[in-house]
């Protein structure tokens, strides 16, 4: 099947060619030349703007970092809807608030183009072995057409309800997994500054209750002062400030998700903000003066 895809950076580059990998053709966009051009060298065909990706294909797949880049590439100058046709679909695969995904749904149904939310969890290595989690919101009926393509990139694609519900499941994903890193941060730098090593600590209690997938794949990073990102604080700050925003909007107390984004916030204000969300170990490090290593 012919697809477009527009966004190829750290999550939307391997995404793009395990598509490629399926056997789907591929017309992509970028406004970093040099990312258009490695997906191009995997067998995809470049486009100049997302207007010219939507004249080719029926089916456009975005993957940008927020609800501006989004709007932007859907509705604006030379976006995908001044090249769609009715009918076609736009899987809108980026994190962004529900309140946008609803925005950007009418602004689709006005000229009779389908829409899903789809925000993915997994970071970049999930994106890279294709086997992210993806949630969706919109019409069953247009993700039962599209799941196949949704399966190419995930190992698993849920349904979720209506348009804006896949981005309320992604935020209630991201609040899980910075609240289980900063639990697994504090609780890793207890047993290091009481002398236990954090190596024995991980190996003991990860078969038990308190093990997660979160633990597994943070952990043996921070015991290595690793953090180059998977996925950086600085989009886990959109994300949690867009969970925040939800919350508000709806009265859901999300207090431990603002303790939270507090440390984020200070990560990116000394430094780390393109750091994995590893990172808020480092914020443990430095009030106990004292890093968390085997």
């Amino acid at each position: 099947m012919k697809l477009g895809f527009i966004g190829l950076g750290i999550m939307g580059k391997p995404m793009a060619k395990n598509l490629l990998k399926a056997g789907h053709e591929l017309v992509v966009y970028d406004i970093v030349t040099k990312n258009v051009e490695d997906v191009v060298q995997a067998g995809a065909v470049a486009a100049n703007s997302g207007k010219e990706v939507a004249q080719q294909c029926k089916i456009v797949i975005t993957m940008l970092p927020n609800s501006p880049h989004v709007k932007t590439a859907v509705m604006g100058d030379n976006g995908i809807l001044e090249g769609a046709v009715e009918g076609s679909i736009i899987v809108d695969m980026s994190s962004i608030a529900p309140l946008a995904s609803q925005e950007i749904c009418k602004a689709c149904q006005e000229k009779g183009v389908k829409m899903l939310d789809a925000p993915v969890s997994g970071g970049e290595p999930k994106a890279i072995d294709g086997s992210l989690s993806i949630m969706v919101g919109g019409d069953q009926k247009v993700f039962n057409e599209v799941y196949d393509i949704l399966m190419a990139m995930g190992a698993s694609a849920v349904h979720c309800g209506d348009i804006g519900a896949g981005n309320i499941t992604k935020l209630a994903n991201q609040v899980v997994v910075a609240l289980n890193i900063a639990a697994v941060s504090e609780a890793f730098m207890l047993s290091t500054k009481a002398g236990v090593d954090p190596e024995k600590v991980f190996h003991a209690i990860r078969g038990g209750l308190a093990g997660s997938t979160v633990m597994n794949a943070k952990i043996p990073m921070i015991m290595e002062g690793n953090f180059k990102p998977g996925f950086k604080v600085d989009l886990h700050i959109k994300d949690l400030n867009n969970a925040l925003e939800t919350g508000h909007s709806v009265g859901a107390p999300l207090p431990m998700t603002s303790a939270v984004m507090e440390m984020l916030q200070v990560l990116h204000a000394n430094g780390s903000g393109a750091d994995d969300h590893s990172a808020i170990a480092k914020y443990y490090e430095k009030l106990a003066d004292l890093e968390i290593r085997s």
